[in-house]
């Protein structure tokens, strides 16, 4: 497990080379909120990460429901059964394993590893706007119906779930990057992704943190504005 920090935000990476899974310690005054759970395997990396900080691990925020962002939710929760668990309203479903589409949703089939024996119940269902310690809520639908990004309003690091993905070059949820295909395949709806990757890039981060990928920590607006433009221009041109 590889280890980058940047201001108060961790990033916890595994295989960063061939398949980066990330997830996120945001360090409190006197806690740490972990945002993501990526893999089964991942916990011992996590804990230990948590004890170096040696503060704890008191909230599990999930930017959604996908396989590799929940895998160790539940090892997790039950070796810190005091963290409080927060999800999306809407990717609960999710979480549970109901892929069953709204009837206010675009009907376009749901992708990727959506969890079939999470047992975690979430705590908090979350709402856009809510503010979770540090970090704001950012409803940003598209990769899952009900995906979410966070905003650490100290120091504007965007913690984006697979909004984005950075590794290889940074791309919208949806656009396939070759050699690195895997984010876009599990994209649920293009059209959605692309309004919310245009709607992270208007709040002008410092930081972009994807879930997949390296830190931006240099002008990542304008990685993400590029990445906009070449998700429009694929839509533009039929790709779905």
């Amino acid at each position: 497990m590889r280890v980058t920090q940047n201001g108060n935000l961790l990033q916890l990476t595994w295989f960063p080379h061939f398949f980066p899974v990330n997830c996120y310690l945001v360090i409190e005054d006197n806690e740490l909120t972990l945002i993501d759970a990526a893999m089964p395997f991942s916990v011992k990396g996590i804990v230990a990460a948590a004890a170096k900080l040696q503060k704890p691990i008191t909230r599990i925020i999930l930017t959604h429901a996908h396989g590799d962002h929940v895998g160790a939710l539940d090892e997790l929760k039950r070796q810190l059964p005091a963290a409080k668990v927060y999800i999306s309203e809407r990717d609960a479903d999710l979480l549970r394993g109901d892929r069953t589409l709204r009837a206010d949703e675009p009907q376009m089939p749901l992708k990727g590893s959506v969890p079939k024996n999470i047992t975690t119940v979430p705590d908090v269902l979350l709402q856009e706007g809510g503010l979770i310690g540090s970090l704001q809520a950012i409803s940003t639908p598209g990769h899952t119906p009900g995906s979410m990004s966070f905003m650490d309003q100290r120091s504007r690091a965007l913690i984006a779930g697979d909004a984005y993905q950075t590794f290889r070059v940074t791309a919208v949820a949806g656009t396939i990057v070759p050699l690195f295909p895997f984010p876009a395949m599990a994209t649920w709806h293009k059209e959605s992704a692309l309004a919310s990757a245009l709607k992270l890039a208007e709040l002008s981060p410092a930081v972009l943190a994807a879930g997949h990928g390296n830190m931006l920590t240099e002008e990542p607006v304008q990685a993400m504005k590029l990445a906009i433009r070449q998700a429009q221009n694929s839509l533009n041109k039929g790709g779905r």
